[in-house]
């Protein structure tokens, strides 16, 4: 039968394209107000092609952006949810865009637009890969529910609000979730991610005198904020890539025996990477390989800075103030707000006593680590090698994807992370893409997993 399903989504190829570069039409940017009717337009165009297809379709209404809901019923007990999102990052640079960034354009196998790899090229492969199974089987294995969000790039309620109100109806006879957000560690190596890590996000603000001052009549005299913020932020971090905040280490997870294989199975190319990215050599915590680094490691990194005059030319001031954005990215078994509460007394005791500082907690996310042996993230391994046609490996994510906590904390069943971009792709940049055979490939492998639903359902 599977066979039949991927000979349907052979033909249609052409068709599967043409209705993916319509989706990525819809300038659906959740960050920006200007947009609200975009996103609306959007979550209808996405209902109305559910119904299309011949699922359940309509929309969760909130504060924010409409949550888009379909679903289709199965011959046998059991449900899956398929969850993605089509909101998108901002397009700006825009000068720095080869093709439009809401005009898909299709160069060297690659589809470029904004919300191509993220998140819309990803979630449109599984909507392909039901449609397909519907035509050539009539019917699901169980039943799927797509949960479709318009608020995932700007933190929004309305999907967490929907799982807290409904968590046990959508919890009975849940297999799990499958999230498809996530990227591939190398072009056609398909890959399960297994595990995220958390963050603390925190911004620290310094301030000094009443107003700028002229540098000649007080430099010497009064002590400067944007020094003093840079002083701060060197003591958090040694130039051997060591976090230097007390006790920060104490609760990390060492990588188990069986994941180190999976380090070398990625196929990491440190100079090629290096190359891509522009940068002299890669830096990081010291005896610690890149993708471990990236993976089971956690780090502490400056995400902005702001003091003083920025604008052209010189001006001789000392500044009343300067501020940082601080992310730090943790690992199993760090515990966010014990992580915070650590930075924070550690940024207060290094501030000196010549200025002011406030430490200010703007968002955290736990680390989260799933059983590669569960059935559903097994069936998962085996459905993307099938659609690639090569064995899948298993990797971490250096991100954090908060919907993902959302759904275990509210929902407690496996989340299969079945990733289909790559790091490369540019999401959240300048021209984003998605490579075609990827797209291609992860419908196949989602119509795989559907065809294993059976056995998961009488497991």
């Amino acid at each position: 039968m599977i066979q039949q399903t991927w000979a349907y989504m052979n033909e249609n190829r052409p068709r599967f394209l043409r209705e993916l570069q319509e989706f990525l039409r819809f300038p659906s940017v959740s960050a920006q107000d200007a947009h609200r009717a975009d996103l609306r337009a959007c979550a209808e165009w996405l209902r109305e092609h559910l119904a299309g297809l011949g699922l359940e379709a309509g929309l969760i209404e909130g504060a924010g952006h409409p949550v888009v809901v379909g679903r289709a019923a199965g011959r046998s007990g059991g449900r899956l949810i398929i969850y993605g999102h089509y909101d998108v990052q901002p397009p700006e640079p825009l000068d720095q865009w080869v093709s439009p960034p809401f005009e898909p354009t299709v160069r060297d196998g690659f589809l470029y637009a904004r919300g191509a790899s993220d998140d819309k090229g990803q979630l449109f492969a599984h909507l392909k890969a039901v449609e397909a199974v519907l035509r050539t089987q009539a019917t699901l294995p169980c039943e799927v529910l797509f949960l479709i969000e318009g608020e995932e790039e700007c933190g929004g309620t309305v999907l967490p609000d929907y799982l807290r109100r409904e968590k046990e109806a959508l919890q009975a006879d849940l297999i799990g979730v499958v999230v498809s957000d996530s990227d591939l560690p190398a072009e056609n190596v398909p890959a399960i991610t297994y595990g995220l890590r958390g963050i603390v996000s925190l911004e620290v603000a310094v301030t000094g005198p009443a107003r700028d001052l002229h540098s000649g009549a007080f430099g010497g005299a009064v002590g400067n904020p944007a020094w003093a913020l840079s002083r701060m932020l060197s003591g958090c971090l040694g130039a051997d890539g060591r976090v230097l905040i007390p006790g920060f280490y104490d609760d990390v997870r060492p990588l188990a025996p069986w994941e180190l294989p999976n380090l070398e199975a990625a196929g990491h190319d440190d100079a090629a990477w290096a190359a891509e990215l522009g940068v002299p050599r890669l830096h990081g915590e010291a005896g610690q390989t890149t993708l471990a680094r990236i993976w089971a490691r956690p780090t502490f990194e400056v995400n902005g800075m702001v003091g003083g005059y920025i604008g052209q030319g010189g001006k001789t001031i000392i500044p009343a103030s300067a501020s940082a954005k601080i992310t730090l990215r943790l690992v199993p078994d760090q515990q966010p707000a014990q992580v915070a509460a650590r930075a924070g007394r550690h940024l207060r005791a290094l501030c000196p006593d010549f200025v002011r500082c406030e430490v200010k907690q703007l968002f955290l996310a736990e680390p989260l680590l799933f059983d590669v042996n569960t059935p559903l993230l097994q069936a998962g391994r085996a459905a993307l090698g099938e659609g690639f046609g090569r064995p899948s490996v298993y990797t971490r994510c250096g991100g954090s994807i908060p919907v993902v906590e959302a759904f275990w904390r509210e929902l407690g069943r496996p989340v299969l992370l079945m990733g289909l971009g790559l790091n490369n792709d540019g999401a959240h940049g300048p021209n984003e893409r998605f490579k075609l055979d990827h797209f291609f490939n992860g419908m196949k492998a989602s119509a795989a997993l559907i065809d294993k639903l059976d056995t998961l359902v009488k497991g």
